[in-house]
């Protein structure tokens, strides 16, 4: 235990006699090994901290002690051999180095000695054991390099049989030799306790109660403690006081059960500050009893220092990587966000999610003030809940606003301060404890604010200020683009609802419905139309059409090819000439790459009889009271503007019948292809019944409700029906 005690020893002592201790402390020397950290499973310091004459004593010690040492490698492989070792089976010192047990030994100690080497290396425990004849007894140690790893074996082996009487009465004769032999074993165990000593471990011993039972000075320094204090139990007075039942108990199971000792706790210094060991202690021994422990106490205080600064430095790493995801995924969520609410959308849940707000609000400035988007994200029955907000009313919007800079408010005190003490009740929640504010600026000129709150006083880290900057950043970008997308958005429908009839024409023996449905996902306006009016004879001209694309292009191109249809109709309606003068004008006033595809329909209303032109646009369902339902067959034709003689082909629609024109909006989305959607369609209606057939307002709603159901809509939906009625029925059902 201390220098004065020689702890370590005695563990030794348990299991080889006094003198292997000095064997032991011997091959410190000659081979570079620590064996204070082979007898304590603990690293001590190196050798070159005994100068050059300890060095050749101990070397002298190995080479001439009675008691026989080898230190063998992890491959089993002798790498110091003394004499007296050497001699035991008959060989030289040099025939051991570099060859195992096997090829030196007899087979019988050379498996035995094998074996004890092999449980050392794998468990890193002592082995004690005896030797084959039983007259001698073998120690195993494990031996550490500098990083504590097992980077060998020692082994001990001591004559333990009763010398013979000649040798007894030569002893007895020679008191000169007995005191040299004791002198030798004195100074061994004095180089030994200097090494365990020197060492950054604490050894110490415990009877088999597991009540300390040696001096330990090295722990006394520590802590402070006197002897009294420390020996017994006491020493548990010193431990941190989180730690010492725990520890108590644990090292209290052990000495019931034989079990190694092995912990780590910290452990109160004089200077009143804790630092951490690891501890581990073995039992020792004798007869099948354990007649006591020893155990070492490592200070690894610097160790946990550094594992905690890893830790530390991990988990801002990985918090810095989940921020910068979090970003990615805000910024992706910003780019598809249409319209200022979705927007709002992707900021709470950022808030939410990203940095744990209890609130996430936005503001966009609006006529001089700050026009808050989403009102349920304030602070309830608070007047800055409502929903206009003054720019010289105080609170973390309009600072921020005002100073073009991120507000940021840990504590109700912070908020005050930056507030110039204006009353918190007017600009903050009872529930909210600190505040973000983040001015929105496009090209330096602000269009709103975010504000964050939290439950609990909160300090934004660096890491999270330039986060939320980016993210503020990425809102302003989105709601800017938002904002011009609605303006487009509002002057496009607008547009293509003033293109629209407003009501279709009242004719007798004809009853008309339709309908147009405008995508609502990213609420593009497209250039579906259709239209119906009164030729000058009394017929009556019909049409449904498409121009490709999005936006105000497709809504311009579609009110200027309605407009043209009808010029032309009533000039000349016939569907052939129509379409002929719609590909003149299509080919000198639109784009080559715009599509648009027309149907049109002339049809006398007394007599049912008509004549149909098709430019590339979709076949018209057909209806009757004696057939299924079907697609017209007629040949469809170009779209607008490609080079074909325009084709007209007569269309009856009798009394009963009815006919469906629509868009492609109807049958084709993302999942369904344009064939199967046809397909879908005359398998929809064949499934109507008579009584909705009959009604075209009916027959419109079920027919859109069918294709629609289990589709997301991605496109413009246009359909009209056009019914003849049975002679006599009328209208009124």
């Amino acid at each position: 235990m201390s220098p004065d005690t020689a702890g370590p020893t005695t563990a030794s002592a348990a299991a080889a006699s006094p003198t292997a201790a000095g064997t032991a402390a011997a091959g410190v020397a000659a081979t570079g090994t620590d064996v204070a950290s082979a007898a304590t499973s603990v690293p001590s310091p190196r050798l070159s901290e005994l100068d050059t004459a300890d060095a050749a004593l101990l070397d002298t010690l190995l080479r001439q002690a009675p008691v026989g040492f080898a230190l063998l490698g992890p491959d089993l492989c002798f790498r110091r051999v003394n004499d007296a070792l050497a001699k035991i089976h008959g060989c030289g010192p040099e025939e051991h180095i570099g060859r195992s047990p096997a090829q030196v030994w007899p087979p019988a100690p050379a498996a035995q000695a094998e074996s004890a080497a092999r449980r050392v290396l794998a468990d890193g425990q002592p082995v004690f054991e005896s030797g084959p004849d039983a007259s001698r007894a073998q120690s195993w140690f494990p031996c550490h390099d500098q990083q504590g790893r097992v980077s060998g074996v020692v082994l001990i082996v001591a004559d333990v049989a009763a010398p013979p009487p000649a040798a007894q009465s030569q002893a007895a004769q020679s008191p000169a030799d007995q005191h040299h032999a004791e002198d030798t074993i004195r100074r061994s165990e004095e180089r030994y306790r200097s090494l365990v000593q020197g060492g950054a471990q604490m050894v110490w011993v415990a009877d088999a109660a597991g009540g300390l039972i040696e001096d330990c000075p090295e722990w006394r320094w520590v802590t402070g403690q006197t002897l009294e204090q420390y020996l017994g139990r006491g020493w548990l007075d010193a431990v941190h006081p989180e730690d010492r039942d725990r520890v108590e108990r644990d090292w209290q199971g052990c000495v019931t059960s034989g079990k190694t000792f092995d912990d780590r706790y910290r452990v109160r210094t004089r200077a009143g500050s804790y630092r951490h060991y690891d501890v581990r202690a073995v039992p020792i021994e004798r007869d099948g009893k354990i007649v006591e422990w020893v155990g070492a106490s490592t200070d690894v205080t610097g160790q946990r220092e550094a594992e905690e600064m890893r830790g530390r430095l991990t988990e801002q790493l990985s918090a810095a990587a989940l921020r910068t995801a979090r970003l990615q995924q805000a910024t992706s969520m910003l780019a598809e966000a249409l319209t200022v609410e979705q927007v709002v959308e992707v900021i709470t849940e950022v808030g939410r999610t990203a940095i744990g707000a209890q609130r996430s609000a936005v503001a966009l400035l609006d006529d001089g003030r700050l026009r808050v988007i989403n009102p349920a994200g304030m602070p309830p029955g608070q007047s800055a809940a409502r929903r206009d907000i003054l720019l010289d009313s105080p609170g973390v919007m309009t600072r921020a606003i005002a100073t073009r800079r991120p507000v940021l408010a840990e504590d109700s005190e912070t908020l005050r301060a930056l507030l110039e003490d204006a009353p918190l009740e007017i600009v903050a929640g009872e529930d909210e404890r600190s505040w973000v504010g983040l001015p929105l600026l496009a090209a330096g000129a602000p269009l709103g604010a975010l504000r964050f709150s939290f439950s609990r006083p909160r300090k934004i880290t660096e890491e999270e200020r330039v986060f939320l900057e980016a993210l503020a950043g990425q809102c302003a970008l989105a709601v800017e683009r938002a904002a011009m997308y609605e303006r487009e958005h509002t002057t496009a429908e607008t547009l293509q609802r003033s293109l629209l009839p407003d009501q279709l024409p009242i004719v007798p023996g004809l009853v008309m419905e339709a309908r147009y449905l405008p995508v609502a996902r990213n609420m593009e306006i497209g250039g579906d139309w259709y239209d119906s009016f009164r030729l000058p004879d009394g017929r009556l001209a019909i049409t449904v059409g498409d121009v490709m694309g999005k936006g105000l292009t497709a809504a311009a191109g579609m009110g200027r090819v309605r407009n043209a249809l009808r010029a032309l109709a009533l000039t000349d309606p016939r569907p052939a000439a129509v379409l002929t003068g719609l590909d003149r004008l299509f080919s000198a006033t639109e784009l080559e790459e715009q599509v648009t595809t027309v149907a049109y329909l002339v049809i006398d209303p007394q007599t049912g009889d008509g004549l149909m032109g098709n430019a590339g646009h979709l076949p018209v369902l057909r209806l009757g009271t004696d057939t299924e339902p079907y697609l017209d067959e007629t040949e469809a034709g170009t779209p607008l503007g490609w080079p074909s003689p325009r084709q007209q082909h007569p269309f009856r629609l009798p009394p009963g019948s009815t006919a469906v024109l629509y868009s492609d909006g109807l049958v084709e989305n993302r999942l369904r292809g344009l064939d199967r959607g046809l397909n879908e369609l005359v398998t929809v209606a064949t499934r109507a019944r008579s009584s909705v057939v009959g009604h075209p307002e009916r027959l419109l709603s079920y027919l859109v409700d069918a294709m629609l159901a289990g589709h997301e809509q991605d496109d413009d939906v246009t359909v009209l029906v056009l019914h003849v009625p049975e002679r006599g029925r009328g209208d009124s059902e």
